[in-house]
């Protein structure tokens, strides 16, 4: 592996203490950073940043897990578009969340495994995505 990202979620359980979650999310975040580095993107600082008062909490919580930010790139970017939309024709759904299909498709289009407990759309819009996940 040459790098992890990391999705909302597992952050989220860990920065909460969620009953359930917290202690898978803080175990598989502690086993993988030993041998890897740990990723998040604009989405996910975006999403993660919800349960913070100050930029400068998220950012110290951040920095203290040894993760780092990086930018989305542009071939992600345009593969997250292409299938969003094949993903809306296929569901005839209007409501289907964007932030999901970033993230998927800057795991893919970066190489990088994807840690998360939400595999719904990961596992069916982006099959040759490598995940670690709970149920692994």
């Amino acid at each position: 592996m040459n790098g992890i990202l990391l999705d909302s979620c597992v952050l989220l359980d860990l920065f909460t203490n969620d009953p359930h979650w917290g202690d898978w999310s803080e175990n598989i975040l502690e086993q993988y950073s030993q041998t890897n580095t740990l990723y998040i993107n604009s989405i996910v600082y975006t999403e993660v940043s919800i349960g913070f008062t100050a930029i400068e909490e998220l950012e110290s919580s951040i920095s203290s897990l040894g993760i780092k930010v990086l930018e989305i790139p542009r071939e992600a970017l345009f593969l997250a578009g292409k299938i969003f939309l094949k993903h809306r024709k296929n569901k005839r759904s209007k409501h289907s969340p964007l932030p999901d299909f970033f993230i998927g498709a800057h795991a893919l289009v970066a190489d990088f495994v994807l840690i998360t407990r939400d595999l719904g759309k990961y596992t069916t819009c982006f099959p040759k995505l490598k995940l670690i996940h709970p149920k692994h």
